[in-house]
């Protein structure tokens, strides 16, 4: 989270978010967070504002951001609106971050970034499962995961301004990522586990390393599983073979042999 908010002109979401937090946390009464029962923290209760930049300036392990996302996603839900106001505040240099690097090459669709991610990140806030590991990064994911969709929409609907206008070909293959998988599967390129896999621990909310928990193997080795179904999908597309109808299970062999 050691990320400084980039400067915007105008007000976006983000930039809202902020000044409403910074309402929230000015003296004579700010936010004030109890960093006491969670550990690797200062024993002590803390202004928001001085919990965030606490965070900014130093690294904590797994364990310290789980159990401090775990309690300002509780004080979120059930402490009303100001609470919600200052965890979003907490996460807004990260945020920042992420809506930035998404937005990059996408100027004109900044703002609607900015929202889609705070956007994400609220959604997760109020209903992401607490218990499961990674909480910090699961939130993250799913206001990038919200940001993305919004470049990923306009991404091939607009020709360039230096072309001219006119018809064309739709671009290879066509359709969503997760038909793509399913077309591979189908056509025996990969098995229906690996399409599940990239799925999953792609364009959803699964972790690879609480998947590789659960199947007993440890996460490189479903990095490498993954790495591998990817490349004979990425070379599948690159030959068009997933632009029409799946073909027989017979390719997989062709495929392996590959």
């Amino acid at each position: 989270m050691a990320t400084t908010p980039r400067t915007r002109t105008g007000d976006t979401a983000l930039t809202t978010a902020e000044t409403a937090f910074e309402l929230l946390t000015c003296e004579p009464a700010p936010l004030v967070f109890d960093a006491r029962p969670v550990p690797g923290l200062p024993d002590t209760t803390m202004p928001l504002h001085e919990l965030r930049k606490l965070l900014m300036d130093g690294r904590y392990d797994s364990n310290t951001t789980d159990e401090l996302w775990r309690q300002l996603a509780h004080h979120a839900r059930e402490w009303g609106p100001a609470w919600v106001v200052g965890a979003i505040g907490v996460a807004l240099p990260a945020l920042t971050h992420l809506a930035a690097k998404i937005s990059r090459g996408y100027t004109r669709h900044a703002d609607d970034v900015d929202s889609a991610v705070l956007a994400g990140f609220l959604q997760a806030l109020r209903a992401a499962d607490l218990t499961p590991p990674r909480l910090w990064l699961r939130l993250c994911w799913a206001a990038w995961r919200a940001g993305a969709a919004v470049v990923k929409a306009d991404d091939g609907e607009e020709l360039p301004l230096d072309l001219p206008t006119g018809s064309r070909s739709p671009r290879m293959p066509y359709g969503h990522p997760d038909l793509l998988l399913g077309r591979a599967a189908a056509a025996g390129l990969i098995t229906a586990e690996a399409a599940e896999l990239i799925s999953a621990t792609r364009f959803g909310d699964a972790l690879i390393e609480q998947l590789a928990a659960e199947k007993g193997v440890t996460a490189s080795v479903l990095r490498m599983r993954r790495r591998r179904a990817e490349r004979v999908v990425a070379a599948a597309v690159t030959r068009g073979d997933l632009s029409g109808p799946s073909r027989s299970s017979g390719c997989q062999e062709t495929a392996m042999a590959a």
